[in-house]
């Protein structure tokens, strides 16, 4: 199986929808390199930073999960990096 390299950014504009959005990331917890978040207080939004090493399919179906919450979007950037997965 490959593996990917990409970065999900997400808006948070309904703090009410946090939980939802963690128990996404919770799931897809062993593919998580790393995440940053920053509260914008002044606007009332997070910003958020995900750094991701999974299959492709994975990537989409969780930066679609995050883009159907809603007042939380989701842009993923993907990497030219694909690596062969030998533990699969």
């Amino acid at each position: 199986m490959e593996t990917r390299v990409a970065v999900i950014s997400i808006i948070v504009e309904d703090p009410e929808q946090t939980g939802a959005l963690n128990m996404a990331l919770h799931e897809y917890s062993k593919y998580i390199i790393g995440r940053m978040g920053i509260p914008y207080r002044e606007k009332g939004i997070s910003i958020i930073s995900i750094a991701i090493d999974a299959p492709q399919d994975d990537i989409n179906t969780l930066s679609g999960r995050i883009g159907k919450i809603k007042g939380v979007t989701a842009k993923t950037a993907y990497s030219n990096v694909i690596t062969k997965n030998t533990n699969a």
